[in-house]
């Protein structure tokens, strides 16, 4: 496995970095994946770079990166909130822009965890060109909030989408989930980690191991992502 550590020119207001990683292994020319964390998890949290590797040792070279937040939570040691979503997609614009300059001429495919898949989601419903959106726990809804509905741009998403949501997971009851799904006009296709949390986190009495969920997960995109390559 071969990962570059990057830093990411980001033109916001003001302009910086954001630190990123790219992890590529057996790169077969196929798509890439742009994955992008959630709110309380920074690029190189234990389960993004899990995810990541797990692509990447499938054959789908993945660059994760940090929004402006997490990098200034890197550099000055302290928590700070996320960005506005309008600042989080101007960055991940620009991020996804660095990345199809690395590889021209490649389809892309927009993945996220939580916020990360609503920004995903967000840019792809703006017209943003890709290969698909993979969302590992989508957030339909924040916290104990089922009547705020984010679901606006359902849609506009006239791409394939891969819904990786737990059956356990505050923020998106399947039920719930499976009501607004008809309103994306892109194929769609919704798998269930049974006992999954918000983080994809099982019962103890389940016997399984955050590591083994996040390998499924990095399976189970890469199988999506195969289906639509064809």
């Amino acid at each position: 496995m071969a990962r570059e550590e990057l830093t990411i020119r980001v033109e916001q207001d003001p302009p910086g970095e954001v630190r990123a990683a790219l992890d590529v292994e057996d790169d077969a020319g196929g798509p890439v994946v742009l994955l992008a964390h959630g709110a309380g998890l920074p690029h190189d949290a234990p389960f993004m770079e899990r995810v990541a590797v797990g692509l990447a040792s499938r054959g789908l070279p993945t660059l994760r990166f940090d929004y402006p937040y997490a990098t200034r939570m890197h550099r000055e040691g302290r928590r700070f909130p996320p960005n506005p979503m309008a600042k989080l997609l101007v960055a991940h614009g620009q991020v996804l822009a660095f990345l199809r300059e690395r590889f021209p001429d490649r389809a892309v495919v927009l993945a996220g965890k939580s916020m990360g898949g609503r920004a995903s989601s967000l840019l792809a419903a703006a017209g943003e060109e890709c290969l698909g959106c993979a969302f590992l726990g989508y957030p339909l809804h924040p916290p104990r909030k089922p009547d705020k509905l984010r679901v606006d741009h359902f849609g506009e998403l006239a791409v394939p989408c891969l819904f990786l949501q737990g059956d356990r997971d505050p923020l998106a009851g399947l039920e719930l989930l499976r009501e607004h799904l008809p309103s994306i006009p892109g194929p769609v296709t919704l798998e269930v980690i049974e006992g999954g949390d918000h983080s994809f986190e099982l019962p103890k009495r389940m016997g399984r191991t955050p590591e083994a969920v996040q390998d499924e997960l990095a399976e189970r995109i890469a199988r999506w992502v195969g289906l639509q390559s064809d």
